[in-house]
């Protein structure tokens, strides 16, 4: 697109140190990696879907800039209620300067608050439940058990959502990796607000097999498949938005393959980037610089290594479109 070789020239010619710089190193070594052959995959934690990484994600999932994602189940949710939701959802420009009792009156409201945006419970998260939920009881009758991922892609294949959408569907980076049928892996799942309503069907006996909804265990053992059968063919990268569950899951899966399964000559990850705020000590392990990973099996002495410490939502749409930007790279 013509605004995102603008934007890459932009960026090109402002972001010339530090963290702005890191930027566009890592950029271009996507770039480059991905014409060498290599395919990527893309971490992400936080509340990236309720920011509306969507906008940029998709476009590079259509794009074929991405071939697998990691992700928390708050994300892989989130993305289908700002599809259906969008309209209904307050913006609250100065929550910092909100008060326990303001708090009070957004849950009354039923507003569940994400920084500066509220996610409203019946419009976005009960109008997904119903369909959820359908989908979890039909499954469980008929003894068939799914990933979480994989009940999502069945609902928004199904077009049964449809007449909710609120927003363009192409923005959508769920509804972009479902039409690819990309790979998806979310550890944790039991942490998101989906996660919990299943419980609690569970609890009530609605669902009678709990593995109705396949487990993280599962989930590292159908990327260890991916892995070994990918980086057979292709090197594989590895771009990290933020930290958490969503990278330290994925990225343990080479030490495993090699050092516990003991497959020899297995590729290390052959690119990293890491956008994180964490701050790079006091043990905080999703704020460790990338050669630290070199001790664990993770990344090798080779690896292109990139850690960009700045807001994630302001980054990763900059450097997708530099990643999309369809011209030669000239440095200043």
């Amino acid at each position: 697109m013509n605004d995102n070789r603008a934007i890459a020239r932009f960026v090109r010619h402002h972001f010339r140190h530090f963290n702005g710089a890191a930027l566009v190193d890592a950029a271009s070594a996507y770039r480059a990696h991905l014409e060498r052959g290599g395919e990527m995959l893309v971490t992400l934690a936080g509340a990236m879907s309720t920011a509306e990484i969507g906008l940029s994600l998709a476009e590079m999932i259509r794009a074929g800039k991405v071939h697998g994602i990691c992700c928390t189940g708050a994300n892989l949710e989130e993305d289908v209620f700002n599809l259906v939701a969008h309209e209904h959802y307050v913006r609250i420009p100065q929550y910092r300067d909100l008060t326990p009792a303001d708090e009070d009156a957004l849950l009354a409201r039923h507003l569940n608050r994400v920084t500066d945006t509220c996610i409203p419970e019946h419009e976005a998260i009960r109008r997904i439940e119903a369909a959820v939920i359908e989908e979890w009881t039909g499954a469980d009758q008929k003894g068939e058990h799914y990933f979480p991922h994989e009940f999502m892609y069945q609902i928004l294949r199904s077009g049964k959502l449809e007449r909710y959408y609120q927003i363009d569907s192409r923005d959508s980076w769920l509804m972009a990796a479902a039409e690819r049928d990309l790979p998806i892996f979310v550890p944790g799942w039991e942490d998101s607000t989906l996660g919990n309503i299943y419980a609690a069907h569970c609890i009530e006996g609605d669902i009678r097999n709990v593995h109705t909804v396949r487990t993280g265990i599962e989930y590292m053992m159908r990327l260890a498949d991916w892995y070994r059968t990918k980086s057979a063919r292709t090197s594989i990268g590895f771009f990290q938005i933020g930290g958490g569950i969503a990278g330290d899951f994925p990225i343990c899966v080479v030490p495993m393959l090699e050092q516990d399964l003991r497959h020899s000559d297995l590729p290390r990850w052959g690119y990293f980037c890491q956008i994180s705020d964490s701050t790079t000590s006091y043990g905080s392990y999703s704020g460790a610089v990338p050669n630290e990973k070199i001790t664990w099996g993770k990344l090798a002495i080779d690896t292109p290594k990139f850690i960009i410490e700045s807001d994630a939502t302001i980054v990763a749409p900059l450097l997708f479109a530099c990643v999309l930007a369809a011209e030669p790279e000239v440095r200043p």
